[in-house]
């Protein structure tokens, strides 16, 4: 975990050490690792001067952070109306056909997360998912496996 504090230590001092930093630092640390280690929070407790109970209530707030471990890419079905009554639980289906996960799980590799959200604000092109978020519109059950694939094998190429 050297390295990790390391990188953590980096984003205090990038941010600042107070307490009005401490949602920029969480975001930081988010997006370092995916989701918000207990280490990490207890690193910008102490760093910071902020009470464990706070970083807990923001972490529990905002639902952009994460106490558990996410995957490298988040896809995110809408289950909107526009986009449930165009099939966007056969997308959620699909995607669990391919990596083997349900709405709120992450692969075993940690690669992929699934969510489900209420509503991504684009109902003209529903269907609708994300990865990463960038979004693909006029989703289909035959496009899914194709577009992760197309991250499966970024991820190859990178680490050649």
């Amino acid at each position: 975990m050297t390295m990790e504090i390391n990188n953590i230590e980096t984003i205090i001092d990038r941010h600042g050490k107070d307490e009005k930093a401490l949602i920029q630092a969480m975001l930081a640390v988010q997006e370092e690792f995916h989701y918000l280690p207990e280490e990490a929070l207890k690193l910008l407790s102490e760093k910071l001067n902020v009470p464990m109970i706070r970083i807990y209530q923001v972490a529990a707030f905002y639902k952009v952070f994460s106490l558990e471990p996410r995957g490298k890419h988040i896809i995110t079905v809408c289950k909107g109306t526009a986009c449930h009554v165009r099939g966007s639980n056969m997308l959620v289906d699909q995607v669990d056909r391919v990596l083997k996960i349900k709405p709120g799980e992450t692969t075993k590799d940690l690669e992929f997360t699934l969510e489900e959200v209420n509503c991504l604000g684009c109902c003209a092109i529903g269907p609708v998912m994300t990865v990463d978020n960038k979004y693909y519109g006029n989703m289909s059950v035959s496009k899914v496996e194709r577009m992760i694939n197309k991250y499966i094998e970024k991820e190859v190429v990178a680490n050649d």
